[in-house]
């Protein structure tokens, strides 16, 4: 039977996520949407993750009584980072321990809507009657390949004011951007079809992002987009048949400022929409906006970015250098092509630990109805501790299982349509009513995502004559699930398992941050225009040894 979970609320956001017993507040926090500073990469050593417990605490551990004093302690001061969940919880999370806080600097100081390359920074919009200073508004949206996500935020304040998020609707003509781009330039009317499905749901989150908080459409008076190459092409309606084959030339790198009533968009007929520039090639607007949420040109040594998604990202900053490169990791981590996948969302099992037995943790505390990205790594890290998995990818059938193996995980191998597969929820426990099960095709699909995305890694690095060691600090970024476990990422090959894990930062979804940026400040419109240009694009479909180092990839480090 499925675990019970705990609640646990955090205020200010008044946002309540429901999570496994034992499970750290930052992780917590994390599927909660809300991103802690924790630059020592959750080590407890830099004390920035400080939170205040509302309900009774747990004992401190030593770095907690090392970072307040007791006075403090007694108060419920606690490190993120460190406490755990025992019980249903409340949680004080101060401004200062957010990692949007360090951005606030961005945001304050210069006027909105006006496109970045203008003399004046001033565009008159509309003349509104009465005193309207609370009442403007703009819209952050991260065009991904399998998911839409977007952000209401408050321009007076500079504060968010609501979320919204679900699947692209380009999905239905090719769950890839190549197909995408097939599909407009062998249709007559391709393009506009594809240009009107993003912009139909586009329009219908904005409607709900309204909806949620209390305010009218027209009141939006500025919007930032960013995606990959592909999706900035079809929603700006601009031919992408250039990408569909090598070189994959975009038709343009510039970033846009373009009318919001021209693209179609329902907020205010004058308001401005700004598009990211784009590197090259696939590397496109979402990756621009992820170097410049990150402030990765900031880290004194070497740094690695990892986008994991759809098309997986990486950026490499080394010697005062910026190069990136784009590969086709499949949407396996966004949930498609995967039997029981889907996006991380209520009902989605997002978390999955082997503690005696297999335990599920599901986001909002729903009757299980699919698995996300961040929980298949859980899986697949935790059948290869316990040899269930083979370093091949082979899922092995009972005859072929150790001895030793936990009874729960052996039991949990099954027949599912005649070939075998491994049990997560069965029919009773599913939401679906349906078994949810993980296939040997599951597997490999898992295995070319991930090597797709370790192979880029090796490739950028190889080519600044680095290693893995070398790097400072890694940030990985992705909407697909609500926070990455490191040892896990490492265990199936997806990093490098040469990094300590207090050089890897999770960042969340950073296309989402960027453009939030973006939205807010021109200053950050032109910090994303001068990344564009100096970063160096590196084609790994031309590179020689990329094959090479994919094959190897794909094999799951022993």
């Amino acid at each position: 039977m499925r675990e019970a979970e705990v609640p646990v609320t955090f205020l200010p956001a008044g946002r309540t996520v429901y999570v496994l017993a034992g499970t750290r507040i930052i992780e917590a926090a994390a599927e909660a949407g809300i991103i802690l500073d924790s630059p020592c990469g959750g080590e407890g050593i830099c004390g920035k993750c400080r939170v205040k417990m509302e309900t009774p605490a747990g004992e401190p551990t030593a770095a907690e009584e090392q970072s307040f004093s007791p006075a403090e302690i007694r108060r419920g001061f606690r490190l993120a980072c460190q406490s755990q969940v025992r019980g249903p919880a409340t949680v004080l999370v101060p401004d200062a321990s957010l990692l949007t806080a360090k951005h606030q600097i961005l945001v304050r100081t210069e006027k909105i809507a006006s496109e970045p390359d203008e003399k004046s920074a001033d565009r008159l919009i509309d003349f509104p009657q009465g005193d309207t200073t609370a009442e403007k508004f703009a819209v952050a949206v991260d065009v991904g390949t399998t998911t839409l996500a977007a952000l209401l935020l408050d321009l007076s304040a500079a504060s968010d004011r609501a979320v919204a998020s679900r699947l692209n609707p380009q999905t239905r003509f090719g769950d890839d951007v190549l197909s995408r781009i097939l599909f407009a330039r062998e249709n007559p009317q391709g393009l506009q079809i594809l240009h009107e499905a993003i912009i139909s749901a586009i329009n219908e989150m904005i409607g709900e992002l309204c909806a949620q908080a209390g305010i009218e459409r027209e009141k939006i008076y500025v919007l930032a987009f960013s995606g990959n190459t592909a999706m900035q092409h079809l929603l700006c309606r601009v031919d992408a048949s250039s990408l569909g084959s090598a070189p994959f030339v975009p038709a343009s790198d510039f970033g846009l400022s373009l009318s919001a009533g021209e693209l179609g968009l329902r907020v205010h007929p004058r308001a401005r929409a700004y598009v990211f520039p784009i590197i090259g090639g696939f590397v496109g607007g979402d990756t621009v906006a992820g170097i410049l949420a990150t402030e990765l040109t900031n880290v004194p040594g070497p740094a690695l970015l990892v986008d994991i998604g759809t098309n997986g990202e990486i950026v490499l900053w080394a010697r005062g250098k910026l190069t990136a490169a784009s590969t086709a990791a499949g949407p396996a981590f966004e949930g498609a092509r995967i039997s029981c996948g889907m996006r991380g969302s209520s009902g989605a099992i997002e978390k999955v630990i082997v503690d005696g037995r297999l335990r599920i943790n599901v986001i909002g505390n729903a009757a299980p109805a699919g698995l996300c990205g961040s929980g298949l790594i859980d899986v697949a890290a935790e059948l290869l501790r316990h040899k269930v998995l083979s370093p091949q990818g082979k899922l092995l059938n009972p005859d072929q299982l150790p001895e030793g193996v936990l009874p729960d995980l052996r039991e949990r191998i099954v027949l599912h349509g005649g070939k075998v597969a491994f049990l997560l929820v069965s029919e009773k426990e599913s939401a679906t009513g349906k078994a949810l099960v993980l296939t040997q095709r599951d597997f490999r699909e898992l295995q070319l995502a991930t090597g797709a995305i370790r192979a880029g890694i090796g490739i950028l690095l190889k080519c600044a004559g680095l290693k893995p060691q070398d790097l400072q600090e890694v940030f990985i970024a992705g909407g697909f699930g609500n926070f990455i476990r490191r040892s896990n990422a490492q265990r199936i090959g997806l990093l490098p398992d040469q990094i300590e894990h207090h050089r890897i930062y999770y960042r969340g979804n950073t296309s989402l941050a960027g453009a939030r940026l973006a939205a807010l400040s021109l200053r950050a419109r032109r910090l994303a225009e001068d990344i564009a240009r100096r970063t160096e694009h590196v084609d790994l479909s031309t590179d020689p040894d990329f094959q090479e180092a994919f094959a190897e990839a794909m094999i799951f480090p022993e």
